[in-house]
């Protein structure tokens, strides 16, 4: 874009076309900010210039999409409003003080153990900062972090993106999950060799379900699949089979009122690590550091 003296777009002209390219509409960009549609376009249209790109393509009566130099450059753009609005907080002496908005991703089977206490213990230290969330499988939380929607991400430790920098928390070790009555419900450990004639109930989830089946001595015969962790757990509860997880929920009743039991694993099978993850070589906002340290805090109390 050259120095900065030649760049002659201003943060607003930036927010109209982050707000446009998110809500893929000049219309619903207009709502949002409440401002004319035409001062909205005109100011898209000054960016483009200034950087000599098109940046969205307007589909008549379609709304607007966004071209590969505009993908690019609105991942950029959010970053530097980010920055843009810590300035600004630092500037008014609030630097002490943190305030605004972090947008969090979280892997969906580790929200419900983690997230409602490490979101108060971040609330209490920084009560001025507003915490937004974005759950779903490793792939999305990932495409949230490439696409600026969130700054961290809690994520275990499974086929991560080369350009991610990812900050280890603690490690867990899978285990087996057995209905209350099960004939190996009592045993101290349990084999995977001896489990593999009996049915598999699977957490199906991208990538998940390739790691548990990988601990597997041989290919497990799997009955029924789930991509929900408590539906895995009642399953196992009602008899249909066994399961392999991480996470150990407080109580060994179900939804439903079955009852399971979690038993180590007679194998060496590898831990996962929990890790926090954001975009390597993209700066941190201090609300994202304040974060980070939190969660640092967090895990290590629960060693």
């Amino acid at each position: 874009m050259g120095d900065v003296a030649d760049v002659n777009f201003t943060l607003v002209q930036l927010r109209y076309f982050v707000t446009a390219a998110e809500l893929g509409s000049m219309t619903a960009a207009s709502r949002e900010l409440m401002v004319a549609q035409s001062a909205i376009s005109a100011a898209i249209a000054q960016v483009e210039r200034e950087l000599g790109v098109q940046l969205l393509i307007r589909h008549h009566a379609r709304g607007l999409s966004l071209t590969r130099a505009g993908e690019r450059f609105l991942v950029e753009a959010r970053d530097f409003l980010s920055h843009a609005a810590a300035l600004a907080e630092s500037a008014r002496g609030l630097a002490g003080s943190l305030s605004g908005e972090l947008a969090v991703g979280c892997f969906t089977t580790l929200s419900p153990f983690y997230l409602p206490k490490l979101l108060r213990q971040f609330a209490d230290r920084h009560p001025g900062v507003r915490v937004t969330l974005s759950e779903g499988e490793i792939s999305a939380v990932q495409r949230a972090l490439v696409d600026g929607r969130c700054e961290v991400a809690l994520l275990y430790a499974i086929d991560l993106a080369l350009d991610l920098d990812v900050r280890v928390l603690t490690r867990v070790r899978p285990y087996v999950l057995l209905p209350s009555g099960h004939a190996m419900a009592d045993a101290e450990t349990v084999s995977l060799v001896e489990l593999a004639s009996e049915p598999m109930i699977l957490l199906d989830l991208p990538h998940s379900r390739d790691y548990f089946r990988a601990l597997h001595p041989v290919e497990p015969r799997v009955r029924f699949r789930s991509s929900s962790y408590e539906t895995v757990r009642a399953l196992v509860a009602g008899g249909h089979g066994y399961s392999i997880l991480n996470q150990r929920a407080v109580t060994d009743q179900t939804y439903d009122g079955g009852y399971v039991v979690s038993r180590p694993i007679s194998e060496e099978v590898p831990f996962l690590d929990i890790v926090l993850a954001s975009m390597r070589g993209v700066r941190l906002t201090a609300r994202a550091t304040a974060f980070t340290e939190t969660c640092e805090a967090f895990f290590a109390n629960l060693s």
